[in-house]
């Protein structure tokens, strides 16, 4: 049959320059121009039909273009694997480029009254995209991966075909599904290949199965898109692989197979048909008809555009069918100056163009390839060249002694500057080299918002050189313990001083709880106030966290060590801040003896008791008033809650007036919070619609609110972002109240104090850290008294970086702000402040089964009661209760993941001084709930039972009380004296100031020789006794150590002890630093040391063991069988006396 197309010569130049498959086809709506892209990911522009070659780009993704869009502004494309959908300028400058995170798998057609497109991803699911800036205007998950979608004529909802042949009618104003008629229908039985609508009919072409394997389907079929009931299908014998619309004919298609085969069809009165055989020598691999239906073209696999004309044989008609837009071509270069070149001719006469925009020169640091700044590896070293041996094209020799460990390794980056371990801090010609970690974003993310690890010696943790993160007197808290990241919202309840007051009064209570999370708050916060800007860790808080949430079944608030990129920790932490806040409300409540914290809030009430002081603090005490619609009653309900979740306003249609989008507008909204419910209504007894809202008076405003921001998905984030250089978030906000209906006139002033914000990197894992405005600063008249916490790394920022949220990697998910005319009103002085010192005199035990044998201790009496400068002695032994966490790589070294968790088992603590000398006043051990992994007998000396309550035969002690007693010991000035105590203090979650320490390990230890002395070699040389035989014990350690310091002060007093330990070092040299074994055990090869007793040479030093002791001492004149006690304590001048501040370490 006669066609009104024929045929015109072929575009081929994109054969001829480079046979590719043309993939995707697309009319220029306003310009001359045919648009193709190639199995290569380019999109190339033909201009006239003449196909004069036009700019030519890629897309992203290394497939083939998948679907150009060109509208009257730009050109949208994308890929087959591509990761994202762009728009570039007719001229070929890319417009903006979206990235969902998954490969994109189609996207729509733009509709005539919407600047929009849908978009559907691999995920699966739907994006309503912005084309002007490529924005996210709303988000929703698919019901399948969507391989097509189309927008019908009518415009008012769009068609999405799936993969496996569902065909479904959606409402672009939320995504969702069409919610009247029906909405989805199975149109085809393996996959749908073609979407074409007119107004009310809905074309489709699709894939069979035929003997197991899909063919295409020889029906193009028809529904109604009203109800979408099936209409006779149009019969096309040859495969359809390819249907189009034409645009001035509203039913009028285009069916084209693979071989070339197109029919044109009026789906009104499909009798009429034309044909046309393409003239193809290969596949069509894409069709396109242009905007006034005048031309038609086929792509096919060799890189030919077939073109099919409807005009008259001599016409020149434009493919948009009229004289549009000119086309954008290149502008032409100016003609170089003339320059007669001679050797006196200067440089600077070729000049540069001038310029407005960046060179194309300037690179950013994405581009700029790596290893131009890294330096070429080493020559080989000349003792390999010279024992190497050849063969074949192979040369090899053997790895000399000298350089075993080094193998293979270059440097792949310049060597870090600073010290990030203390033990190679002055190592500066350290070859080492340093493998580079990913650094996500540098020009995006500020360094101090980035994620900070803590990295691992072979001295362990204690090597890490946390100075090096924090030259603040602010302490930050460590990250490898499980639930750590509940730091953030520790610092912030740290600083806010109400908060802080009432958890340091609470630990001064008798608290009935073994697991208190207020207990615990108020630990970590003496512990910060001491540390000023030494680390710290909040591992009792931590594990209370999840000890806690195991008990209440808040098993999403358990943190098990292993992070990935989905792990959301925004939605984690405002989980954890309810379930924190509710614990500290509970655990703080001693109704009804509360105090009361505003005492002229109102009235006092005999008959109504305060409530918990956290309630006081935090506590939004509203009504919540429920209006029945159909019959207007009305029911009032007392409403408490601790903390506001932000709610957004929503425009669900562009009918809905515009709600206020300013921050103190969304949180009064979030305050009041109304909402709608369906119920049977109890007064006229009918299904009716309520609506809810909160009343609370200005004036009864709490004096803290805690705000959980609520910033789940990009559409809430947009209102936090900066727009205009104008921040979402103001240092004050304004709140009034509302009662009986009506605004309240009076207003009262908030002002922001701390928030936390999780910091979302690209391909990296999520983690929040801590904006404080520290009180301390403040009181010291800083600038500047904002400070972020990121765990152990603590710096000084300004407001407007605390304000400003600049893009989506910073995503506010917990606020505080103080009402400010409350602040001076708080009155806590009915709070207790000190700790009973009687506990140090009862004898605490909840073994059921204590063995009276096994009670080695005598609690102090009330006249011994320690006073500021009271010398204690003191150890403690701890069990595993994980296992370490190690990576071994592939040239045999190791990297700590994640160390040992230990946990305190036993401690003993000796009177130091008065005629009880040596005795102990505290021997526990410690109760736990927990596994233990590894009891660590030969270490600890403690075994299975001995912490269990059913079997223990020691004295038994809850954790909690212990450390109260340790607490106690701190508060009131003690001295400490032990052997590595560093480490166990760490390990027992207190710190305890450096004038208040005395290390032995650091008495005994000489700088030059790099070398500390072990408890056991100490007390065997110096003493002349053998400990720890068979295991360790706490009492026998801690009176080693009071041993060792009285030696050591006889010593000082004498002016020998540094010749003492000059000789300690050279005589240890010769037995290892170990001593040998005890009479009656093992003989080992070490020679038996010299006695210091033996003819001493007149007038020098006598040598060997035991020659600290120059004479012996009668029996009973000292308790510790030892020496006298002098009758001072010597003072100490700076915390450096004896070098406490010398990192501590423990070799037992």
């Amino acid at each position: 049959m006669s066609t009104t197309y024929r045929q015109i010569p072929s575009l081929t130049y994109q054969r001829d320059v480079s046979p590719q498959p043309i993939t995707a086809l697309s009319f220029d709506p306003v310009s001359d121009i045919l648009w193709s892209g190639t199995n290569s990911g380019h999109v190339c522009a033909n201009y006239t039909v003449q196909g004069l070659r036009g700019v030519h780009y890629p897309v992203g993704g290394r497939f083939a273009v998948k679907k150009i869009l060109a509208t009257d502004g730009n050109i949208l494309a994308c890929g087959v694997t591509s990761d994202g959908i762009g728009a570039w300028s007719k001229g070929g400058v890319n417009s903006w480029y979206f990235k969902p995170g998954n490969h994109i798998a189609t996207f729509s057609n733009k509709p005539s009254n919407s600047s929009a497109v849908a978009v559907a991803t691999a995920a699966p699911e739907l994006l309503l995209l912005n084309t002007q800036n490529g924005a996210v205007v709303r988000r929703t998950p698919a019901p399948a991966l969507l391989t097509h979608l189309h927008y019908t004529a009518s415009q008012t909802y769009f068609v999405s075909g799936d993969a496996d042949g569902w065909i479904r009618l959606h409402d672009p104003r939320d995504l969702t599904s069409r919610s009247f008629a029906s909405n989805s229908v199975k149109a085809h039985i393996s996959g749908i290949q073609g979407i074409e609508t007119s107004s009310t009919l809905l074309y489709t072409i699709g894939l069979g199965v035929r003997q197991g394997r899909p063919y295409p389907d020889p029906l193009v079929k028809i529904y109604d898109l009203r109800n979408l009931k099936a209409l006779p299908p149009i019969p096309f014998s040859a495969g359809p692989a390819f249907i189009t619309r034409f645009p001035n004919r509203a039913t009028t298609l285009a069916i084209t197979s693979s071989q070339g085969l197109v029919q044109i069809v009026d789906t009104a009165n499909p009798t009429t048909n034309e044909f046309c055989q393409l003239d193809s020598p290969s596949y069509i691999s894409s069709v396109a008809i242009s905007p006034t239906a005048g031309y038609m073209a086929f792509g096919d696999s060799d890189g030919a555009i077939h073109l099919l004309s409807a005009a008259e044989e001599d016409a020149m008609l434009p493919f948009n069918g009229f004289d549009g837009k000119p086309i954008e071509w290149p502008d032409t270069p100016e003609p170089l100056p003339e320059i007669e070149w001679t050797d006196t001719t200067p440089l600077n006469s070729i000049g540069m163009p001038y310029y407005n925009t960046l060179l194309l020169s300037s690179w950013t640091k994405d581009f700029i390839p790596r290893t131009l700044y890294f330096p070429p590896p080493a020559k080989i070293p000349q003792q390999v060249l010279n024992s190497i041996k050849v063969n074949d094209t192979i040369a090899y020799a053997t790895l000399p002694k000298e350089l075993r460990g080094r193998r293979n390794v270059v440097p792949s980056a310049p060597k870090k500057a600073g010290g990030r371990f203390r033990s190679g801090r002055f190592r500066q010609n350290d070859s080492e080299p340093v493998t580079p970690t990913y650094e996500y974003a540098p020009d995006t993310i500020p360094k101090c918002y980035r994620k900070v690890e803590i990295e691992y010696s072979k001295f362990g943790v204690e090597d890490f050189d946390f100075g090096f993160y924090n030259r603040t007197s602010f302490s930050g808290l460590e990250t490898h313990i499980l639930n750590s990241y509940t730091n953030p919202i520790v610092q912030v309840m740290h600083y806010i001083l109400p908060i802080r007051r009432l958890a340091k009064s609470h630990i001064t209570t008798d608290c009935p709880h073994e697991h208190c999370l207020l207990c615990e708050l108020g630990f970590v916060a003496r512990m910060l106030e001491d540390a000023r800007g030494t680390n710290c860790q909040a591992s009792n808080f931590c594990k209370t966290v999840g000890v806690l949430a195991q008990m209440h079944n808040a098993i999403e608030l358990i943190d098990y060590g292993r992070e990935s990129a989905d792990l959301t920790y925004a939605h984690m932490i405002q989980m954890f801040h309810r379930f924190l806040v509710d614990r500290l409300s509970t655990e703080g409540n001693s109704f009804p003896h509360n105090p009361m914290l505003l005492p002229d809030a109102g009235p006092a009430d005999p008959h109504s008791p305060a409530p918990a002081p956290i309630t006081q603090l935090l506590g939004i005490d509203a009504k919540n008033i429920i209006v029945c619609a159909s019959c207007q009653a009305v029911r009032e309900k007392e409403n408490m809650t601790h903390l506001i979740d932000m709610i957004y306003p929503v425009r669900k249609s562009a009918n809905d007036p515009a709600q206020e989008t300013d921050f103190a507008s969304i949180l009064r909204s979030s305050l009041l919070r109304r909402t709608t419910h369906k119920a049977t209504c109890q007064t006229c007894k009918q299904f009716a619609t309520f609506e809810t809202r909160r009343s609370i008076r200005t004036r009864d405003l709490p004096p803290v609110l805690a705000i959980n921001a609520a910033v789940h998905n990009e559409e809430t984030h947009k209102f936090w972002r900066d727009q205009r250089r104008q921040t979402f978030l103001k240092p004050r906000v304004e709140l009034r109240g509302q009662f009986e209906g009506m605004d309240d006139p009076e207003t009262v002033v908030y002002e922001l104090r701390a928030m936390v914000v999780q910091v979302v990197a690209k391909d990296a894992n999520s983690h929040l850290v801590a904006l404080v405005k520290v009180p301390e600063a403040e009181h010291a008249q800083d600038p500047e008294p904002w400070y972020i916490f990121n765990d152990f790394l603590v710096q000084g920022i300004s407001e407007e970086e605390v304000l400003s949220i600049p893009s989506s990697w910073k995503v506010p998910t917990i606020l505080y702000l103080e009402r400010v005319d409350l602040r001076q009103r708080l009155d806590f002085s009915s709070l207790p402040d000190k700790m009973d010192p009687t506990i140090l005199c009862r004898d605490t035990n909840i073994a059921a089964n204590r063995d009276p044998r096994m009670i080695k201790h005598e609690p102090l009496r009330y006249d011994e009661l320690p006073t500021p400068g009271t010398l204690i002695a003191i150890d403690a032994e701890f069990v595993s209760m994980q296992q370490e966490e190690t990576e071994y790589r592939s040239d045999g070294t190791k990297k700590v993941i994640r160390p040992a968790r230990l946990s305190l088992a036993r401690v003993s603590v000796l009177r130091g001084d008065g005629p009880k000398e040596g005795v102990p006043f505290i021997d526990d051990h410690i109760h736990t709930s927990e596994i233990i992994v590894d009891y660590l007998t030969e270490f600890s000396g403690i075994k299975f039972g001995d912490l269990d309550p059913n079997m223990s035969r020691y004295t038994l002690t809850p954790l909690k009380v212990v450390y109260k007693k340790l607490r106690l010991l701190v508060d009131s000035g003690c001295i400490f004296i032990g052997h590595g105590l560093s480490k166990d203090f760490r390990i027992i979650n207190i710190f305890v100031p450096p004038e208040q320490v005395i290390d032995t390990v650091d008495l005994y230890y000489l700088e030059n020789r790099q070398r500390r002395l072990s408890l056991r070699f100490l007390t065997w040389f110096v003493l002349k006794e053998n400990i720890q035989t068979d295991t360790h014990d706490s009492i026998e350690d801690a009176l080693s150590a009071l041993k060792l310091y009285k030696v050591h002060l006889q010593l000082e007093a004498e002016g020998t002890f540094d010749k003492k330990l000059d000789e300690l070092y050279r005589e240890g040299r010769q037995y290892n630093f170990k001593p040998p074994a005890p009479p009656g055990a093992a003989q080992t090869s070490s020679p038996a040391p010299p006695s210091g007793t033996a003819s001493p040479i007149p007038g020098q030093i006598a040598m060997g063991r035991g020659a600290f002791l120059q004479q012996p001492f009668a029996q009973g004149q000292y308790p510790l069988n030892a020496i006298a006690t002098p009758p001072f304590f010597p003072h100490m001048q700076g915390p450096n006396r004896h070098g406490f501040m010398h990192q501590n370490w423990r070799h037992r």
